[in-house]
């Protein structure tokens, strides 16, 4: 069936996006369609040629590419992660519509893959884990380890969600295609190659995507910034229409400040969110267990921070050229909603060469993170919850089978939440921010607290729970239940950092009860 599927993938593709387009699109632009599914063979035929780079068909070749990943390759892989389609649209999104100082995903995340390398890395090799549960299984027991996978996985369905959404959002602005049909076929090949290739085939065309990546954006960016007058008026312009938000940070007073107030210290939870919001994953965690030593580990995360904050700086300025540009002017009718953002630059502020090209590069993004986040969520899936609760004595052969099925579950599942959202940096947010409250400190405890014990991870467990979704969700529509003070009476927003406050209760509860109720 492999076999099959990998010699007939690529006019298969071809065929079902032509056919699609055909039938659902309107206006499309066909050269640049033509461009965006030779692109998507491409990677579906390096994905593909992936499956022969494994040595066997054991579990550790499609998880961790048997642990031989090299550094050159992982710097690649790991950046390629982190700047995927919610990253790159999401950046520019807020840039529009919030303004800079609210852009706090490429340098928080860059500080978590620094922190990372510092603490976690080096540690998780040198144990030999196979998944970012494993410590906690250890610790804490089997069953208390499958609980924990739940906000594991929904961290990593979100966003895979959020990636999909922003590369639906792109393609039906820049080549008139249905929003649905774009995210649905783009899953499909991300899926497929992933199955077949394992985390090989997620290396690999993560290569060639940040390559590309790289290009599109940096082709874009001088169109974009010569149709608003240049760097220097784009900025000014900006800086003029947002005030204090088109900073990098807020005032040192900002919540003295008339244009902060109480969301000064909403600022500050979501920065901390980020920085430590953005270890505890196993998408992350899979590249660093899948090196070839502990100290590439190490410094694979410190140069992909450098990466991602160098990513980042392309889709800034062009939500700043989105912010300043004057739509109605130019005969265009303003974006609906800023997650539309960077498409509306790409289409309407450049030549169609160059959309082109920009599209591609919003596409290599989004394929970059979305394998490598369902992939995570499959191993994780696999090995620390069917293996030890469902079939213990299962062999490595069959748990490779069940990680391939795993990767097709765990993709649709992505898919459908995709088809229900709005803005791609919400949902990107969120990620991180369920992981940060009650993942991060699970693994920190059980990495580096002796006396932590399961009593204490179920009772920590259940804190931050209780203190992060009393504050309610407008996402998933969850209402506050707790009276956190700072309430925006208008939106219903809570500025009261709770999120941290969750998070730092969640430890201590699990530090002071792991000593109250010592195990025997």
């Amino acid at each position: 069936m492999q076999a099959y599927l990998t010699k007939l993938g690529i006019p298969i593709i071809l065929l079902a996006f032509t056919l699609i387009a055909a039938f659902t699109g309107k206006d499309v632009h066909w050269p640049g369609f033509i461009a965006t599914i030779s692109f998507f063979a491409l990677i579906f035929a390096i994905g593909t040629y992936a499956a022969k780079m494994q040595r066997s068909k054991e579990l550790d070749e499609v998880m961790l590419a048997g642990k031989r990943i090299p550094l050159f390759v992982a710097v690649f892989t790991m950046s390629a992660t982190w700047v995927g389609g919610g990253y790159i649209n999401g950046s520019a999104e807020f840039t529009s519509s919030y303004g800079l100082a609210w852009v706090q995903a490429p340098w928080g995340y860059a500080l978590s893959l620094i922190i990372g390398g510092l603490f976690f890395a080096r540690r998780m090799r040198q144990q030999g884990y196979k998944t970012m549960l494993d410590p906690l299984v250890e610790k804490y027991g089997a069953n208390m380890g499958a609980v924990l996978f739940i906000p594991a996985l929904m961290g990593e369905i979100f966003w895979s969600a959020a990636i999909l959404t922003a590369l639906g959002t792109t393609f039906g602005t820049v080549l008139g295609l249905d929003f649905h049909t774009s995210i649905i076929l783009s899953a499909i090949i991300a899926i497929a190659y992933t199955a077949i290739g394992g985390l090989w085939a997620v290396a690999l065309t993560d290569i060639i995507q940040l390559i590309f990546l790289f290009l599109g954006l940096g082709i874009v960016l001088p169109y974009a910034l010569a149709s608003a007058g240049g760097l220097e008026a784009v900025w000014t312009t900006y800086a003029a229409q947002k005030g204090s938000l088109g900073q990098l940070f807020p005032p040192w007073d900002g919540w003295r400040h008339p244009e902060w107030g109480n969301a000064y210290w909403n600022w500050w939870d979501s920065a901390l969110l980020l920085i430590f919001g953005g270890i505890p994953w196993q998408v992350y965690f899979q590249r660093v267990l899948s090196a070839k030593s502990a100290n590439t580990a190490m410094w694979l995360s410190f140069l992909a921070a450098f990466v991602c904050i160098l990513a980042a700086i392309p889709a800034i300025l062009i939500g700043m050229v989105g912010a300043v540009t004057d739509w109605t002017a130019i005969g265009v009718t303003p974006p609906e909603n800023a997650s539309l953002t960077l498409p509306y630059v790409i289409r309407y502020l450049t030549n169609p060469i160059v959309a082109t090209l920009g599209l591609g590069a919003v596409a290599a993004a989004v394929f970059s993170s979305v394998d490598s986040s369902i992939l995570s969520a499959s191993s994780m899936a696999t090995w620390n919850v069917y293996r030890p609760l469902v079939k213990p004595n299962i062999d490595a052969t069959s748990l490779t089978k069940i990680i391939k099925r795993c990767v097709w579950i765990v993709g649709i599942a992505a898919t459908l939440l995709a088809l229900q959202i709005k803005s791609v940096y919400a949902l990107w947010f969120l990620c991180s921010d369920f992981v940060y409250v009650i993942l991060f400190p699970q693994l920190v405890t059980a990495l580096f607290d002796k006396k932590a014990n399961r009593y204490g991870a179920i009772a920590g467990l259940i804190v931050s729970f209780i203190l992060r979704f009393g504050g309610g969700e407008p996402t998933l529509g969850i209402p506050q239940l707790i009276p956190y003070p700072m309430v925006d009476e208008t939106s219903g927003l809570v500025y009261f950092p709770f999120r941290t406050l969750a998070m730092i209760s969640g430890l201590v509860t699990i530090m002071v009860v792991s000593r109250l109720r010592k195990e025997t």
